[in-house]
């Protein structure tokens, strides 16, 4: 008995693993879940596939599975070959919606609208890849090209110009990719989206103007001899209850391609948030689209909350896809309700596949930028995987001054028709383009991190026909060059043979790295503004450097690995994640530290080739 209870102690107290997997109610795999030894600083994530393994003390501890969005689960450890946790969805935080804009009205007026605080998920279900004939075999989806932007000479190129994206598709597509465990396709990686999906601590605007404009320069972290120029602007912030009246018309694809419970299940619950934010003097209509085209709900007070989630409710995929005759239904019901001072806009809900009747990118461009012109905008959400056309949407919100999200959760839902309200639904600046000459004197090479697809020519800044891109109440944009400082007169690269190529005397003297220039109109005007910025040449050392700065650098790092960018130089991983974690502030949202789990969740796998993955 005495030999019994030694071996029994000792066995009790010995060092031990568990190994097992965290799966969602339907069995999906669920990346990212904290699994912590209570009482102690023993934790992990579960990775990719949803598999974890955890080192204790005792059989007795108890583990404790934790994910925004789901109900957190305390186990006791014991001694299995192999532990299967299954964690629900936390119906609360999933039904939360914003209301702080509605200060004035009872709480009981909105239905299904009962708090402020946004949860962001660390986790989401990984949907099997045959689930959803997402392999390879039976990929289909569509991406545009992406060509890196490369390294330019002011003498040659001195102006840099450019339209602002305020899109965030590509982060979000990002993330479900590698919680798939999977390598982002190339031309899925659109760093300046990856970017701008965060919000920064930029100043309200204080100069008259819709947007306030902030620059820093620092050192660059892949390259410590270049510099790296932030430029950020901030959108005016607006309440809800300030925004004008919303004409709004949702185009919901119900396609049997949209059979799938991230597409059209998720979808509902998504419009359903949206829904909750709307008040009586908004007004929502339902146009569907599948072998054929029609209207589901008749334009509606948004005070009517129950008709128009039960129009959501009788929803069902099935049949073809006739995209183009349910937008143009869509813009019809739309011209038909228009507000004069209001927010017209029609919300796109697809996976893109528009594959019956005129479809091509050139015709719906024209039908798009037609009613754009007559003040009807179109923001796209998108939906799904495996046949997800992501070449398509993000044309058709550029050309309709709207946004493009990519939801691949019911939080990044909340993330972009509650969280992000007011800047997803109303344009405070419309055609906003950026232009910057850089100074030879102290800059011989520049180069533009990511908005390969929103480059503009030289004279189209001054052109007020050429469309650009919106920003939104509260939004912020985000861009960054990396630049290369000039060394002396006799630098090669001022070498011309059939020109002059030397420098203003004024420009060495003035001691400026860049002149940089805004155009935008407001939203009712065809006639823009001009705004103009000087950027002093000072160079603070990295540690001087702000959050925004560290943390818009560490996530266009990361978007520079995922996408084998030439100019990734010494950056890799650990790198990011370092930067990530030193400026990742308050992150009262949980953005940030999201993204840190991303990073850490793929870390490994960036150690592979691309043909590895």
């Amino acid at each position: 008995m005495l030999i019994g209870l030694i071996l029994l102690t000792s066995s009790s107290s010995m060092n031990f693993m568990i190994n097992g997997i965290v799966t969602d109610i339907y069995g999906n795999p669920l990346p990212g879940v904290t699994i912590q030894v209570k009482g102690s600083s023993e934790s992990t994530l579960s990775d990719a596939n949803g598999l974890f393994t955890v080192n204790i003390k005792d059989s007795k501890a108890i583990l404790v599975f934790s994910c925004a969005g789901y109900v957190t689960s305390e186990i006791r450890a014991g001694h299995p070959d192999y532990l299967r946790v299954v964690l629900t969805e936390d119906a609360v935080a999933l039904k939360e919606v914003v209301v702080a804009g509605y200060a004035n009205e009872k709480k009981a007026d909105f239905a299904g609208t009962v708090s402020v605080k946004p949860v962001t998920p660390s986790c989401q279900p990984f949907f099997p890849v045959s689930r959803y004939h997402s392999s390879t075999e039976f990929n289909t989806e569509g991406y545009s090209t992406i060509h890196e932007n490369g390294f330019k000479s002011p003498l040659r190129e001195p102006l840099s110009t450019f339209s602002i994206d305020v899109d965030a598709a590509s982060y979000s597509n990002v993330r479900r990719f590698i919680y798939q465990g999977q390598r982002p396709v190339r031309d899925a990686v659109r760093i300046e989206e990856m970017i701008n999906y965060f919000d920064y601590d930029y100043p309200q605007p204080r100069n008259g103007h819709p947007f306030s404009i902030i620059y820093e320069l620092g050192e660059c972290p892949w390259n410590q001899d270049n510099l790296l120029l932030h430029i950020g602007l901030q959108g005016e912030k607006m309440s809800n209850d300030e925004v004008p009246p919303s004409n709004l018309v949702f185009l919901i694809d119900v396609s049997g391609s949209m059979d799938a419970p991230n597409k059209l299940p998720l979808l509902k619950n998504a419009m359903k948030l949206l829904v909750g934010q709307l008040r009586a003097i908004d007004r929502v209509a339902i146009v569907v689209y599948a072998g054929n085209s029609g209207l589901v709900l008749p334009s509606t007070p948004g005070d009517q909350k129950e008709r128009i989630t039960a129009a959501l409710e009788r929803l069902h995929a099935g049949g073809s896809t006739a995209g183009a005759a349910g937008l143009k239904l869509a813009y019809e019901v739309a011209e038909k309700h228009f507000i004069g001072d209001g927010n017209n806009r029609i919300i796109l809900a697809t996976d893109g596949d528009f594959n019956v009747g005129p479809s091509s990118n050139a015709e719906m461009e024209r039908m798009v930028e037609s009613y754009r012109n007559k003040g009807i905008f179109i923001s796209v959400a998108g939906f799904g995987m495996g046949n997800y056309k992501d070449d398509k949407m993000e044309i058709i919100a550029d050309m309709g001054n709207g946004n493009y999200s990519y939801i691949d959760n019911l939080m990044e839902a909340k993330k972009v028709f509650i969280n992000e309200f007011t800047s997803t639904l109303y344009t405070i600046a419309k055609d906003v383009k950026i232009q910057i000459e850089f100074n030879p004197a102290y800059v011989r090479e520049y180069r533009l991190i990511g908005y390969e697809n929103r480059l503009m020519n030289e004279e189209d800044f001054d052109d007020d026909q050429k469309d650009a891109g919106e920003l939104g109440a509260g939004h912020s944009v985000t861009a960054l060059y990396e630049i290369v400082p000039a060394t002396d007169g006799n630098d090669p690269e001022r070498i011309l043979r059939y020109q002059q190529s030397d420098v203003n005397p004024d420009a060495v003297n003035n001691h400026e790295i860049a002149t940089i220039q805004f155009r935008y109109k407001k939203p009712d005007s065809d006639t823009s503004i001009l705004l103009r910025e000087v950027i002093p040449n000072r160079i603070p050392g990295q540690e001087k450097t702000s959050d925004n700065f560290r943390f818009s650098a560490a996530v266009a790092g990361f978007g520079m690995l995922l996408s084998d960018s030439e100019f990734a130089g010494s950056m890799d991983a650990e790198q990011v994640l370092d930067m990530a974690r030193a400026s990742r502030g308050p992150d009262e949202d949980g953005y940030r530290s999201e993204f840190i789990n991303l990073v850490e969740l793929s870390e490994s796998l960036l150690l592979n080739s691309r043909d590895e993955w």
